[in-house]
């Protein structure tokens, strides 16, 4: 499968009590350390997002429309 650059995918497998590994190229690539937060947003028709805590408070913001248009696209940048 061809990607865009930037964009990455990768497969798990979801164990007995629902916990899932990220795969340590991501972990590496993202800096996710055991003990940090992440956040975990779910769409019934887009699927699961997980995105580190630092960047938690601008996706909130942006996910709950406290951001004004403009300010929404400098987030994307």
């Amino acid at each position: 499968m061809n990607t865009p650059p930037g964009k990455y995918a990768w497969t798990v497998k979801i164990g007995e009590r629902g916990q899932f590994v990220i795969p340590k190229e991501a972990r590496d690539m993202l800096g996710v350390k055991p003990g940090d937060t992440i956040l975990v947003l779910g769409d019934v028709e887009r699927g699961l997002a997980i995105l580190p805590k630092a960047m938690m408070n601008r996706y909130i913001s942006m996910i709950f429309g406290e951001l004004t248009g403009e300010e929404q696209e400098a987030a994307h940048e």
